[in-house]
Formats: C-alpha cells, sequence, structure tokens
C-alpha cells in the first residue's frame, strides 16, 4: 500500500519552524506521511540461529496512521528526530547516519522478542539464500585445515559433483589465486558468482598426490532439506531405515520453500517400494515457513483443524486438512528433541492430536510467534517482526515465552516414549548431522571411516522403529542401555566394528528378524 504524497504538506503545517531539513524529512518518514512507505507482501526468510516462523502469502500490518493524529507518537518521533539530529550537526566527530539509524533500529528491537529483527542491507541477500535453500554457485561445502579450503563433500549433481571433486580434495588456487590462508568465508565468496558464469579451480588429492585443473560452469544449487538413512551406490539417497520390513525414514533439516515438494517425492518413492511405517526426523529442525509446515501436516492428516494463528492486530487465522492426496495407511513416529522449535513443532502438535503420530525423544523448544517479513527501502533491508502467535489443533499453547508459570508449552514426547539423550550422546548425534550428507563421488577413501559418532547408538530411533515394529505385529529391537560416557577400550571396540558400515552416519543395533 502506497501513501499518498499529498498528506506531507499538511504535516509539515504541524512542525515548528525553523525545524531542520533532516528533522522534518525524518518526521514525514516515521510517521507514514511520506511517499513509499508500504506495506509489503511478507516474505520468507529465516534469521542465523533458530528459524522464524514465516508468515507467507500474507499482508503486513499496514502502517497508515489513523485520522486523529497520536500526540504521543509525533512527540515520541520529535524526540528522536531532535536527538538525531543533534548528533548529526554537532557531535565532536563525524557520525555515519546509516550506522546511527541501524543503532536505532536494534535498540528498538531490543525491547521485543528475541524473534524479531532487523537485517542491513549487507545481510540481506545472505539472508535470503537461507531460506531459498539456494544460490548460484558450484555446490561445495568446505573447511579449513591448516589454512588450505577442503573439500568436506560436493552437493550430489552440482556442478562441482559433474567435474568429479571429491571429498578430501584440497582447492590450490581460484581463478590463478592461490587460496592457502585464506578464510573459508573468502573462499566461499570467490566461488559463488552469477548463474552461468565459470571459475576455473586447481585441485589436489592428497590420497592419490593428484592434481588437476577444472572449469566449473555456477549454477542454480538447491540445498537439499529432506534426507535419508545412508547414500545408495549412485549417492542418490536410500529411505528405508529398515529395508526387509519397509520402514522409512526422512530426516528433515529446515522447512523452507521446497521442502514440501521433496517429502512428496520421497514418500511417493517410498511407497511405490511398498513402504509399511514411516519415522520422521525432526531433531535439531530450527523451523522455516509456516505455509511449509501447514502443507506437510496437510499430506498425512485427512480432516480437522492444522493449525491457528492470532494476532494483537492481526485477525485470527485456522487452516483445516482437506482429505485429497493424503497419505494415512502407514503408521508414523516423530523424532523430536529440545532443538526442534517453530514449524517442526506445528508438524508433530499435528500430527499428535490427530493421534496420527506417535512422537518420540524430548520436549520440543517452545516457540509458538509468527514472523512477517516487511521488506524496507524497497527491498534493500528487512525487518523481521512478530505479529502472531499459534496454537495446536487442540487450542493449546506451544510458547514457552507466553507460559508464564504454566506448563503448557512446546510438544512434549507421547506417554512412554521419552527418551532422554545424555551428554554424550547429544554430541556425537551432532557431530554425525555433519558429515549427515557427504557424498564420495567415487572417492576410494570415505571420510566418516573412524570416526567417533559411529559409536552412537540412537536409542530415540531405536525406540521410535520398535513402535513401527510393535503395531506392525512385529518382533522388536533389544535396545541396550546407555552409559554416561563410554570407557576407552569400548571405543575402540566400537569404532573397529563400525568401520564396516561407514555409509551409515549412524550405527543401528542389529534387528532381530520376524518370526516365520
Amino acid at each position: 500500500m502506497h501513501h499518498p504524497i499529498k498528506k506531507g504538506p499538511a504535516l509539515m503545517a504541524l512542525l515548528p519552524s525553523g525545524t531542520p531539513k533532516i528533522a522534518a524529512l525524518l518526521i514525514l518518514l516515521l510517521t507514514g506521511w511520506a511517499d513509499g512507505l508500504q506495506g509489503q507482501t511478507a516474505t520468507d526468510y529465516p534469521q542465523p540461529s533458530y528459524q522464524a516462523l514465516l508468515q507467507e502469502d500474507d499482508r503486513t500490518v499496514s502502517s497508515e496512521n489513523p485520522k486523529q493524529q497520536d500526540e504521543e507518537l509525533y512527540e515520541l518521533i520529535k524526540l528522536f528526530v531532535d536527538t538525531l539530529d543533534q548528533i548529526d550537526r554537532n557531535y565532536v566527530k563525524e557520525v555515519d547516519r546509516r550506522d546511527l539509524i541501524n543503532g536505532a533500529i536494534q535498540g528498538m528491537l531490543g525491547k521485543l522478542d528475541r524473534h524479531s529483527n532487523y537485517i542491513p542491507p549487507s545481510n540481506v541477500n545472505n539472508f535470503r539464500s537461507r531460506v531459498e535453500n539456494e544460490f548460484g554457485g558450484i555446490g561445495i561445502r568446505i573447511r579449513n585445515d591448516d589454512g588450505k579450503p577442503t573439500i568436506i563433500t560436493p552437493m550430489f549433481g552440482s556442478p562441482a559433483y559433474k567435474a568429479g571433486i571429491r571429498p578430501g580434495d584440497i582447492i590450490v588456487s581460484i581463478d590463478d589465486e592461490a587460496t592457502e590462508g585464506k578464510s573459508p568465508n573468502a573462499i566461499v565468496e570467490a566461488l559463488k558468482g552469477k548463474i552461468g558464469s565459470k571459475v576455473k579451480l586447481a585441485i589436489h588429492t592428497p590420497a592419490s598426490q593428484e592434481s588437476k585443473t577444472v572449469e566449473v560452469e555456477r549454477s542454480l544449487i538447491r540445498v537439499k532439506s529432506v534426507l535419508g538413512v545412508s547414500r545408495n551406490d549412485d549417492d542418490s539417497w536410500n529411505y528405508f531405515l529398515d529395508e526387509d520390513n519397509k520402514i522409512g525414514y526422512l530426516l528433515v533439516t529446515n522447512f523452507g520453500r521446497h521442502t514440501t515438494g521433496e517429502i512428496l517425492d520421497a514418500v511417493k518413492q517410498l511407497k511405490s517400494q511398498g513402504i509399511k511405517g514411516l519415522i520422521v526426523d525432526l531433531r535439531y529442525n530450527p523451523g522455516g515457513l509456516l505455509s511449509a509446515a501447514i502443507q506437510i501436516s496437510d499430506m498425512f492428516v485427512k480432516e480437522g483443524r492444522i493449525v491457528s494463528t492470532e494476532g494483537r492486530a492481526t485477525p485470527k487465522r485456522v487452516w483445516d486438512a482437506k482429505a485429497p492426496g493424503t497419505f494415512d495407511d502407514f503408521p508414523m513416529a516423530v523424532l523430536i528433541n529440545q532443538f526442534s522449535a517453530s514449524a517442526s513443532e506445528i508438524l508433530s502438535a499435528c500430527l499428535q492430536d490427530h493421534a496420527r503420530a506417535v512422537i518420540v525423544g524430548q520436549r520440543s523448544f517452545g516457540k509458538g510467534s509468527v514472523q512477517n517479513i516487511i521488506e524496507l527501502e524497497e527491498g534493500k533491508s528487512v525487518l523481521k517482526l512478530t505479529t502472531a502467535g499459534y496454537f495446536r489443533p487442540s487450542g493449546k499453547n506451544i510458547d514457552k515465552p507466553s507460559a508464564g508459570g504454566s506448563d503448557e508449552w512446546g510438544v512434549s514426547p507421547n506417554e512412554g516414549f521419552e527418551v532422554t539423550f545424555n551428554e554424550e550422546q547429544n554430541r556425537l548425534l551432532r557431530d554425525a548431522r555433519r558429515d549427515y550428507d557427504i557424498v564420495l563421488n567415487g572417492a576410494t577413501h570415505n571420510p566418516r571411516e573412524g570416526k567417533e559418532y559411529l559409536q552412537l547408538i540412537d536409542t530415540q530411533l531405536l525406540t521410535a522403529q520398535n513402535y513401527l515394529y510393535s503395531e506392525l505385529s512385529l518382533p522388536t529391537i533389544e535396545i541396550p542401555e546407555v552409559q554416561d560416557a563410554p570407557t576407552s577400550e569400548s571405543k575402540d571396540t566400537t569404532a573397529e566394528a563400525d568401520k564396516k558400515d561407514t555409509k551409515r552416519p549412524f550405527k543401528r543395533h542389529k534387528k532381530r528378524q520376524p518370526e516365520e
């Protein structure tokens, strides 16, 4: 919505004579009387640590003032503008005006919740890339080993993958410029670029002591948010945790713009292969788009409420499931932990309230607020503002900060399915996740070989697996008791055994076969 500029002169008449131009202009802008201040369509981008639950296809709250000028608001705005003007004209040293405005905005947002924040122009592109899960580049993940940029993995199907780049390869130079000593961020920026442009890489492979130069064409890189159990021989995902008994497994890392389609494709593939039970792993999933959480919930629930939202200045909205396209002919288990937040909690709460899935693991994070993204400066900067809270189908609250003294928040595991990880298990699971999507691409050495996380006995996953076995009238797995910290001897023994199965990112206790 645009605000007619003709309102400006009326406000100018209210300003004291002699008001500096910068002050007059800022008052016009801040009160929304100047042209260009508008309610933008909400765009959906997550924050770096915990992704906000971002509302899609919605309008931000209009900034248009009521007909009666709010005198208190005017006085406060005038105070701010006067202060800015005094600093700008009289401070002992020249100060960058944008730095002052950025500081003032951050100060205002500091009085709000932790999920409301401001993204300055310098960070907007990275901000957008994170939610879109896509960017222009060659498709690799790197780490810095002794000042040398080393490939963790090429992304499956990416230009780097097609160029034969493998885990462990070292990038010696980029476009004839040596890389040794450069920061990982500098390397990443050098590799990114316009889609269709080319970059020349000098690659050294320590395992074979071979060196080569490749020219790679940048393309649109889309980071997958739905992963499987292990890689097949052709590096595609295997989504069966137990192929004999047709137990599927989907690890969802976040709720992005393409997550719904990725889950739909994976479930269709599993259906074509005779799936009988499904585990959805939302552990460490920080959330993402509200629309994705709703669409995925609707995929597994035939009817009834999915979620509702309500805010101070936004009307109550509800979303209900629709029957067409529902996958409801197999049992489900959902894994959550204390780091499952936002959209993860919408999906798990919906499936739990409709008795569509059993929830296994630990109580979730408890983030039950919705953020709208308001583009400022015609999209050069972004304001992410909490505008509503959301409620599970039962109507219960999820947001921990809003719970007060009540224990009604988050999503708790179903009775009998709370499985707490000790510190060692949490550490090993985090380490395993970092190497989860490694693609060998023909490499003879598996980077996972000998890693400590292969010792992990995932008791949460095994419990979810047992639930599905019981629903399918199959023998269950004997789940070993996990000690707080394994001994050095047990570490050595387990690590040796795990060398036989390094394709899997976690260790599974061997399953007992169904009785004939």
